[in-house]
């Protein structure tokens, strides 16, 4: 008999795997010796194939978590190293990560009390305190906020217009050039008309002409949806958010915010302010497994006033009998448009737990120096040209005079040698190489390592 991981017997089955799968974490990165493995696509490809072998074999093989683990390891972009910057994709915390593994073992499901009992109240704690830290205890109307647990910025986008949907009917989107890609694939998904997009000259969304677009549109209140950016992907700039708020509130429009990406800076006294305007949004998109150091997934819809979730409300007798809720077991359905779902406030629980406001307000501002003190390196080279200073801990850079052929020869280069993982922007009708610095252990030698590559990589 295979044996569990749960059950009295569960730690003492698993001490001796885990012990596997670290030494196999370890070889994997002795073998990758770097932020990304090298060879590109097909060499990556082969190896793992050759590791691998018959995916569903006749008989089993005890030495597979080791091999697999390990070959995983081994072709793995790495985002705990500094030369790993490409992406929105933190490296995580080895204490989130534990209790990751807790939820794991357990496997509870939040779709019914009896699945997840005490998941199921840490969760509502948890999502209720970090709904306050968006819109405080409650407003003047004593409305109290509350958030979803979801799988991330794309979940909680879709959701957000689906309540908007649900609430007023025709709905109406409205957003700036920089929106998430999320945003318009939500209305196709249900059945909303194309986006309205308005112009984002500086990278963020103007507010003049959100305010001509409002004046245009019209129609009944609520029935125009303005959605705002907190952190866009490609720059990491926050849009005018008090003004775009302000115009909501005057031509009677729901406000959603996508703050995904800037939603961390929440635990920064220093960089909280640069949120000012967030609590006037009815709905807010967060992901901690970006500026949050979570392991994927983490993401969270709050919502201003909790009764806006009730169009989420479901019935299953099997899961929430009419006689189970009056009798006080908790109804979970209405929590989520996903039936089974992993408990992944745990991890987030422990890390609020462990490290508090301050920790984790020390590692967003530690993040933000990097990328101040990285463009500020960039900016004195005469070599390269900064886009910008840095909003959040996105720095937007390009060799001088390059083509933008040569900007993406060079990023590729790296990649496929498996040096450095930068990524790629198009702003101000230019391709550039994005840094976005997630790793607070980052040093200002890794930060000159990397432009150093990228200068010896750029033809001349």
């Amino acid at each position: 008999m295979s044996p569990l991981a749960s059950g009295p017997q569960g730690p003492t089955t698993l001490r001796p795997l885990l012990t596997t799968v670290l030494d196999a974490l370890t070889a994997g990165a002795a073998t990758r010796d770097g932020p990304l493995p090298a060879g590109g696509p097909t060499e990556v490809a082969a190896r793992l194939r050759e590791a691998l072998g018959d995916p569903l074999p006749d008989h089993g093989d005890e030495d597979a978590l080791r091999t697999l683990v390990q070959a995983l390891a081994a072709g793995a972009a790495d985002p705990a190293d500094p030369l790993c910057t490409a992406h929105l994709h933190c490296p995580p915390l080895a204490v989130a990560t534990a209790a990751d593994l807790a939820a794991s073992v357990l496997n509870p499901s939040l779709d019914s009390w009896d699945q997840a009992p005490a998941a199921s109240e840490l969760e509502a704690l948890v999502t209720k305190a970090l709904a306050a830290e968006v819109y405080g205890k409650a407003d003047q109307a004593g409305a109290t906020g509350d958030a979803l647990v979801t799988t991330g910025g794309t979940e909680s986008n879709q959701l957000a217009l689906l309540l908007a949907r649900e609430h007023h009917g025709h709905t109406q989107l409205i957003c700036a050039e920089n929106a998430h890609h999320s945003l318009r694939r939500a209305t196709w998904l249900l059945g909303l008309p194309e986006p309205v997009t308005v112009p984002a000259p500086a990278g963020t969304m103007d507010p003049a002409a959100l305010g001509e677009a409002l004046t245009a549109l019209q129609g009944p209140r609520g029935s125009l949806l303005v959605a705002a950016t907190a952190g866009t992907t490609d720059a990491g700039l926050i849009d005018p958010l008090p003004d775009i708020a302000t115009l909501c509130e005057t031509h009677g429009a729901r406000l959603h915010i996508d703050a995904a990406y800037g939603g961390g800076l929440l635990f920064s006294d220093r960089h909280r302010p640069k949120l000012d305007g967030l609590n006037r949004a009815h709905t807010v998109t967060l992901d901690l497994h970006k500026l949050g150091w979570q392991p994927i997934a983490a993401g969270l819809l709050a919502v201003r006033d909790r009764h806006d979730l009730a169009p989420l409300a479901h019935h299953a007798d099997y899961l929430n009998a009419d006689d189970d809720t009056e009798a006080g077991l908790p109804d979970l359905l209405g929590r989520s448009l996903r039936t089974t779902r992993r408990p992944d406030i745990l991890k987030i629980a422990v890390t609020l737990k462990t490290l508090g406001r301050t920790g984790l307000g020390d590692l967003v501002d530690r993040v933000c120096e990097q990328a101040a003190e990285f463009a500020e390196l960039i900016d004195r080279h005469p070599r390269f040209e900064l886009h910008d200073r840095p909003t959040i801990s996105t720095v937007l850079f390009r060799p001088t005079d390059a083509t933008d052929d040569t900007v993406a020869a060079v990023r590729r280069t790296l990649l496929t040698e498996g040096r450095a993982v930068l990524g790629r922007a198009r702003l101000d009708n230019r391709l550039w190489l994005k840094a976005t610095l997630l790793n607070p252990h980052t040093g200002a030698d890794d930060l000159a390592a990397l432009l150093k590559l990228v200068e010896g990589h750029t033809p001349r």
